[in-house]
């Protein structure tokens, strides 16, 4: 199915949820890498002086210093950054909230789920969605991704 290896950014700033996350990924075994981070301002840092930038970022809406709407403004807002695909990461989903961000630009919203293989389920789906580019321009029932 997959081609080539996705590098995957994720800023969440618990580290167990990002730990949990790389566990995931590793059981799905999909030809990826990811680089994680604790916070915004980090992930901006990092974003802005990256040769290879990622494929998609994992943004958590709840973080210190810069928070996940301020990180996709600024992504959103940098030419060089403006074609990577966002997925908003969060412990809920507010319909106003993710209105506004698929507005803003984000191109999909994952809740946390509360088991690991939810987790896998939601994270093989949203990268099979990364890998053949689709952009998410439908409404926002689509943009919002659930597990099954």
């Amino acid at each position: 199915m997959l081609q080539k290896p996705l590098l995957i950014y994720l800023a969440d700033d618990d580290n167990e949820d990002r730990m949990l996350f790389k566990e995931a990924l590793d059981e799905i075994d999909l030809d990826v890498y990811i680089e994680d981070f604790d916070n915004g301002v980090t992930l901006m840092d990092q974003l802005l002086k990256a040769e290879n930038l990622p494929d998609a970022i994992y943004l958590d809406l709840n973080m210190p210093l810069m928070n996940g709407e301020e990180c996709l403004n600024d992504i959103r807002n940098e030419p060089k950054l403006s074609h990577i695909q966002i997925i908003i990461y969060s412990t809920y989903v507010d319909e106003a909230m993710a209105e506004r961000l698929h507005k803003k630009g984000a191109n999909w919203y994952l809740m946390k789920p509360n088991s690991f293989n939810k987790l896998k389920n939601l994270l093989r789906k949203s990268l099979e969605y990364v890998y053949i580019g689709s952009k998410n321009t439908a409404s926002l029932s689509k943009f919002i991704i659930t597990a099954s």
